[in-house]
């Protein structure tokens, strides 16, 4: 029986999956008096003087809270904030687990328009419950909250708050996204600004997609929604779709699709077929990221394409190139973190991106390659985005996040990078 069938994955939940741990010990009188009473007023004094202090004297450097109103939980839709712990408590595992950062679930029911798992998201319940917060939390990372509510309480947050907000759901699969699609162009021989890129999904994860990879510089991206491409002559997009409306003569996306380099769709299963993806260019990339069934499958593109360069991309850990968040949130907070930034600006996602794309071009460890012994980890069509288990990814990524920060002047904290570096290096191997 699979490891991952109901009964195994409910004994695996059972309690829970994170629980408090003490850096401080607490054994003796003088460690109850330097914990609490009458110890701890030094403490609060300091901070009351000096607010920067909360984060010499506090958890708060190291710690993001997990936030969740349960509208969009992973594939399986608006069930509210209690369902959504299991998921909430999963990513705080992630945190810890790939780059030690200290993260806690805040699931939300008190966002709603009408209360409770009635209604919908309500967005000025959402910041007004975060900012409030907020003082604990050196970041906060945004998740399964449905759009176009979390466009709207990403942008707030991050304007009116002076730590870093971030929805995973709309950056993370960007971010990753992108550093593929950065890959894929050096293998075809061709600058990002060359690339016709179509996209279908037009919701919370395709919008940010379409920016990280415009913030990069491609130029010529169509993107697609249930009604078909998203042409400036419609009259029923959002301002988010808007802003991504082309003049374009294509209705649909078979037709957008015709001549295309790339194919990015975070939609639906089996939206394509072997035929659609046969009209596009001679060396042609698939990102095909619905879960857990793809806009078309790995087997039905390997048929069609036979005898063809392509590349495919999934966001399914089964096959090859997969688009996996883990690859991205917990290094974009760890440097994010560590020099104090006070936002993810999108040059700190573009330079995660670069590091995860360069990352793939390097020779891949022994021990990450044993891991995927059925997979060739070679950088070319079937390897263009790292394995979520390669330990170089804390230093990479986290360098580069925190080194762009410094470079656009949101940190707080500027070290010397090379030191920094170093350190990065020591915490690593430290990790085991």
């Amino acid at each position: 029986m699979s490891s991952y069938d109901k009964e195994s994955v409910m004994a695996f939940h059972k309690g829970g999956k994170v629980s408090v741990s003490l850096p401080k010990p607490l054994k003796t009188k003088d460690d109850l008096c330097l914990a609490y009473t009458p110890g701890v007023a030094h403490a609060v004094k300091a901070i009351a003087s000096a607010p920067d202090a909360v984060y010499e004297c506090t958890a708060k450097p190291n710690l993001v809270a997990v936030v969740s109103d349960g509208t969009a939980i992973l594939g399986l839709g608006d069930l509210g904030a209690a369902a959504s712990i299991p998921v909430m408590e999963g990513k705080a595992v992630l945190f810890k687990s790939f780059g030690d950062v200290d993260a806690w679930p805040v699931p939300l029911d008190c966002c709603r328009v009408g209360g409770g798992s009635a209604g919908k998201t309500d967005p000025e319940r959402v910041i007004a419950a975060v900012k409030a917060l907020a003082p604990q939390y050196g970041g906060v990372n945004l998740e399964d909250i449905a759009a176009p509510a979390c466009f709207e309480i990403e942008d707030r947050l991050d304007r009116e708050l002076d730590i870093p907000v971030f929805h995973d759901d709309q950056w993370g699969t960007a971010v990753i996204s992108l550093s593929g699609v950065m890959n894929y162009a050096r293998l075809a021989g061709k600058e990002l600004k060359d690339l016709k890129v179509v996209m279908n999904g037009a919701g919370a994860a395709g919008i940010r997609i379409c920016e990280m990879c415009k913030a990069a510089g491609v130029v010529d991206v169509t993107m697609c929604d249930s009604k078909g491409t998203i042409r400036k002559d419609r009259t029923d997009l959002n301002p988010y779709k808007a802003r991504h409306a082309v003049d374009t003569a294509a209705r649909t996306l078979k037709e957008a699709l015709a001549g295309a380099d790339v194919f990015i769709g975070v939609s639906a299963a089996n939206v394509l077929s072997g035929e659609d993806v046969k009209t596009m260019g001679d060396f042609p990339a698939i990102f095909a990221m619905a879960n857990p069934d793809p806009e078309i499958a790995p087997a039905e593109v390997a048929r069609a394409l036979a005898g063809r360069r392509y590349v495919m991309v999934t966001g399914r850990s089964d096959y090859p190139n997969q688009i996996n968040n883990v690859l991205g949130f917990p290094y974009l907070f760890r440097g994010a973190l560590d020099v104090r930034a006070t936002t993810i600006n999108k040059e700190m996602k573009v330079a995660a991106a670069n590091a995860l794309a360069a990352l793939a071009r390097e020779p891949v460890p022994a021990d990450v390659a044993a891991l995927y012994p059925d997979e060739k980890l070679v950088f070319g069509e079937s390897y263009i985005i790292p394995k979520p288990f390669d330990r170089r990814l804390f230093v990479e990524v986290s360098f580069a996040v925190a080194k762009a920060a410094v470079e656009t002047g949101v940190a707080r904290v500027v070290p010397d990078l090379a030191e920094y570096r170093a350190d990065l290096e020591r915490r690593n191997a430290a990790r085991g």
